[in-house]
């Protein structure tokens, strides 16, 4: 079924994330977002949005979006640039990249922190550390690139995200939570968790390996669609084998500069 066949959606101009995240797709997002086209929906909605490697590089969207992450950090800086645009920027301009910062930052307690010093805070961090990574992070130097946190690169994509955002609703739920209130029949969940056996990379306690159970067994009942990407592992094929699974291979760089051909899958219903 053609995506615009019966449901109305509006085209929207694809960007990138506002920093690098662990898992952010960038390799899958034409595959993925080619399968999302072709899913007829009224409603989309992603409950591991992270930093949205696949929702900002959609280019159509339906009458209804809701994202959600666990990481309040991660909502706290979407929900910032969405409401308090000017201000975030003002709070921004004058940063530099600098591993005195990024240490200094990296120490402080965001809960201690206003809700938009902690957006700053987190997108500095995202930006100047090595590889994405959210938990355990390191500040990330090349000889053979400029600083990483440069405003005047940064400032225009955080202007299409804040207009992206618009009329969006954002969640900060726990998946167990987030699906079934958003579930009904014209629903599409992309649904993106941590790999397997890759569970504390995102912070420890904030997904267990037993939590790939609960999301089957959620997935069961779902009255909506959904595509769920994952490593390639036997223990994924096996706990959701009662779905559609297909392979796609992708080639990830590493920073030895060597090719590394990982398996992935595309799980859905």
């Amino acid at each position: 079924m053609s995506l615009t066949n019966e449901t109305k959606y509006d085209e929207v101009k694809p960007t990138v994330p506002v920093a690098p995240y662990m898992g952010g797709k960038s390799r899958l997002a034409k595959t993925i977002i080619t399968r999302i086209n072709s899913i007829e929906h009224d409603t989309y909605c992603e409950p591991f949005v992270g930093m949205g490697g696949i929702f900002f590089r959609r280019n159509m969207r339906p009458r209804a979006e809701f994202i959600n992450d666990f990481n309040g950090e991660v909502v706290n800086l979407f929900r910032i640039l969405r409401e308090h645009y000017p201000q975030f920027m003002e709070v921004m301009k004058f940063q530099i990249t600098s591993r005195r910062e990024f240490d200094r930052l990296a120490k402080i307690d965001p809960s201690t922190l206003t809700d938009l010093q902690r957006a700053a805070r987190f997108l500095y961090l995202q930006k100047t550390s090595f590889g994405g990574k959210v938990s355990g992070q390191n500040f990330g130097v090349s000889k053979d690139r400029g600083g990483r946190f440069d405003i005047t690169k940064i400032a225009p994509i955080l202007e299409d995200v804040y207009e992206r955002l618009a009329g969006v609703t954002i969640e900060n739920l726990s998946f167990e939570k987030f699906i079934p209130r958003y579930d009904k029949a014209g629903a599409l969940f992309y649904i993106d968790p941590p790999y397997y056996t890759n569970e504390n990379d995102y912070g420890k306690g904030m997904f267990k390996q037993s939590d790939f159970e609960v999301l089957n067994e959620l997935l069961k009942g779902l009255k909506g669609r959904f595509i769920l990407s994952l490593n390639d592992r036997p223990e994924v094929r096996e706990i959701f084998n009662s779905f559609e699974i297909e392979v796609v291979n992708v080639t990830y760089t590493l920073a030895s500069k060597s090719a590394k051909k990982v398996g992935e899958v595309m799980v859905s219903n």
